[in-house]
Parts: structure tokens; sequence; C-alpha cells
């Protein structure tokens, strides 16, 4: 059930998100250096003495450090509030939480419409392309501020899954588990084109300019609507779709002939309308690439990309009817590690939500991960 008042006894309350600074330049994989890094993150929870319950959750395309509880004066919660708080599968009663901004986005962290020190004016596309090793380089740097060696878990779904396999390759020496939700080792064709199809959406609306819209007073908001509205299709499914929709025809008081008739045309664009007051066009041109770049096996087999992360406990999550992320990537994923003799869980849960499942099918989410969670703190 998702909470909507702060009054809930679940709810975490009243939230703020904080800053951290790196002390040092990132070198990104690019071999580009970025300095100064600035990322925004959360923690709900608290950290107990041996520092031995932290949590990192990793947020997807669209998401940002807000993961749960709520801004002073917000009637909606963090992204991932059904499942963040006393009691839940990420309980603050037991788990110190973290949650932030990835390096390329636009709420708090150091992306393409920050400051460049060098110019004094906002990045656009001078900024340098990031990856997902990027972002959890950087994400790093703030666990070891916060004096934490070793994490009890990494989690997300979609690119935060991403994330959470590249934390287990890349640090598997301080993660103890990690929850993979809806994601892949490596972008197939077709996700790597729906991506594409975005970008070029972006790019193709005059205001765009090359990047440079952020003293125009004019922003490309066709251009990235138009992305959202193609993105978000493919999070939803067919059965989802015609639950929600149907062919049900939309009242429409100044009728042109191509208005968008049909209630499902109504309902993209205004999740299109919606995300430009929320979201930088730049910052998503970045974070779709370093989507469509990641690569975990780089090349050799997946089984000895997973090799190195033999210590770590995986849980696995996919949706049936997820297109966009479909099983098979999951299956691929725990293949990967039981051919490296890695503790590893699969779940696979009956939705009809598609992608969109991981944020939404909560009750069984909820179940699995509490339990894996248990299993890891005692073990």
């Amino acid at each position: 059930m998702t909470v909507n008042t702060i009054e809930s006894s679940k709810s975490i309350g009243i939230v703020q998100t904080q800053y951290f600074t790196l002390n040092e330049e990132l070198i990104l994989e690019s071999g580009e250096k970025l300095f100064p890094v600035t990322l925004a993150y959360e923690t709900y929870g608290a950290l107990n003495t041996t520092k031995s319950n932290a949590i990192l959750v990793l947020h997807a395309l669209s998401g940002d450090a807000h993961a749960a509880g709520f801004h002073e004066g917000d009637k909606n919660p963090g992204w991932w509030d059904d499942m963040i708080g006393p009691g839940k599968a990420f309980d603050t009663n037991k788990y110190f939480i973290i949650c932030s901004n990835v390096i390329g986005g636009c709420k708090g962290s150091t992306g393409p419409s920050s400051i460049n020190p060098q110019t004094n004016k906002p990045y656009g596309l001078d900024f340098p392309a990031v990856t997902i090793k990027d972002m959890v380089n950087a994400q790093s740097g703030l666990v070891k501020h916060l004096g934490i060696e070793k994490l009890l878990a990494v989690a997300g779904g979609s690119m935060g899954g991403m994330q959470a396999l590249e934390w287990a390759v890349s640090f598997p020496g301080r993660v103890s588990a990690a929850i993979v939700i809806a994601s892949t080792f490596g972008h197939s064709p077709q996700q790597i084109a729906f991506n594409e199809v975005g970008r070029q959406a972006i790019m193709s609306d005059p205001d765009w300019n090359d990047g440079n819209y952020y003293s125009k007073g004019l922003s490309p908001v066709r251009g990235l609507s138009l992305a959202r509205m193609i993105g978000h299709i493919t999070y939803m499914s067919d059965v989802s779709m015609s639950e929600k929709f149907g062919r049900r025809i939309k009242d429409i008081e100044q009728k042109t002939r191509f208005s968008p008739d049909f209630e499902v045309g109504g309902y993209l664009q205004y999740k299109g309308d919606n995300f430009v007051k929320r979201f930088d066009a730049n910052s998503y041109l970045y974070i779709t690439k370093a989507l469509d770049l990641f690569d975990l096996t780089n090349g050799s087999s997946p089984g000895d990309a997973f090799k190195v992360a033999r210590d770590v406990k995986f849980l696995i999550m996919a949706f049936k009817s997820d297109w966009l992320y479909p099983a098979y990537q999951s299956k691929d994923i725990v293949k990967a590690c039981k051919l490296s003799n890695i503790d590893v869980t699969y779940c696979e849960l009956n939705s009809t939500y598609g992608h969109d499942a991981f944020l939404i099918e909560i009750e069984g989410e909820s179940s699995l991960v509490g339990h894996f969670l248990r299993r890891v703190s005692h073990e």
C-alpha cells in the first residue's frame, strides 16, 4: 500500500537532501577528469556502532536521491517510499539506508546543468561522458565519507540494478550482497534503439541548441517530452495498458484532427509534460548513453566477469510482463553467477505491470527482499 500521509506509522517523515563534494578529482573511464564533483544524497535510519548495517539504494534513469520520506511541503513521498521505512523491506529500524543522485544527473549531483568552473557557465555538452562505473566510483567516495568500510547490500531496479552489479564487480570486498531487480549486465540492440530514438527526439528540438539552452530562456521541452513518452510506453505492458485505458475516448474541448482522442494518448502527453518540469534534457542524453555503454562482461564471458564477486550474495528478481528488461536477461545474470559458484537466488514475479512492476509490486518484492536481508545479516 502506498504511503500517502506523513502521519502514517510506517513513514519516516520529513527528510532533507544532503550534499557531499569529493576532495579529489574523479578520473572517469574515458580518461577525463572531473572536479569538483558533488553528490546529492539522503539517509534513512541509523548507522549501528559496528557500521555493518548500511545499504546503498540505487535509482533508475529518472530517479534521484529522494527515495523515501517527505520533503517539507511535499504531498508525495520519495520514489521507493513503499519499500523504505519502519517495518518495510528496507527496515529503517534495522538498517541505515543511503541513496544518492548519480553524477550526470540534474537533482543536485554534478551534471551537464552544473556550473563549469572553467567558464562559470553550465557545462552543457562540455560535460564529459560518464558511465555506470563512473557513477559507482563517485558513490564509493560518498560511502567512504560516511565512514562505512563495507556495505551490507547494494540494491536497485533497472539502471539501479546495473549499478548494483557494477558495485559487486568493482568493489567485491566492500559489498556483502547485491539485490538486482529487472536489470541486465548489458543492453540489447532493442534497448539501445529505444534510447537512441529518445535522444534523437531531444536533439531534433530546435530549442536544444547543441546543448547550450540554459541561458536562452527556452529548453527542448518538446523533444524531452517526446523522449519520455517513448520511454513510458516501454515501462508498461500490453495488459497493463489495456486494463488502465482500453480504447476509451478522451473528452477534449478544443479538438483538432490529430488531438489525442484515446485516453492512452492523453496520459502519455501528461507524463511527458510533467517530466520536463523536473528533468534536464542534457542529463537524459548523458544517462541514457551511460545505460547503452554499460557492458559488465567487457568482451569476456559472463562467467569470467563475475568471478571477482564470488563472496557476494545475489538476489536477482524479474517480472514476467517486463518486455523492456525481459526475464531472460536476469536469467543470464543468474547463469553467470552459477558459473562462478556464486550464492545466487532468482525469483520471477507474475506481474502484469511490465517494467514499472519494480515500483509497484511492493508486497512480493518486500517479502523476498526482507527475507534475503535477514539471511545476509545473520550470515
